[in-house]
């Protein structure tokens, strides 16, 4: 992983945590909504194109959740 990817994982897991106390269902839908909002979206292709190795369960859950929405239309 580069740099710039490790960092992005970083940043995914940290939203992850902070929506985690609401469950994971809606940990996962929150985390890809802040991703899919807040994010430049280089920085949310930049994640989407990578591994997934190092993302908690809710961030990779909303990454998996953002590649089928953003493909799909």
């Amino acid at each position: 992983m580069s740099g710039t990817h490790d960092r992005l994982v970083y940043m995914a897991n940290q939203i992850a945590r902070n929506f985690a106390v609401q469950g994971e269902t809606a940990a996962i839908a929150a985390t890809a909504r802040h991703i899919h909002d807040f994010w430049d979206p280089r920085m949310r292709d930049a994640i989407m194109a990578g591994e997934d190795a190092g993302l908690s369960d809710i961030a990779a859950g909303a990454i998996a959740r953002l590649r089928g929405t953003l493909r799909s239309g």
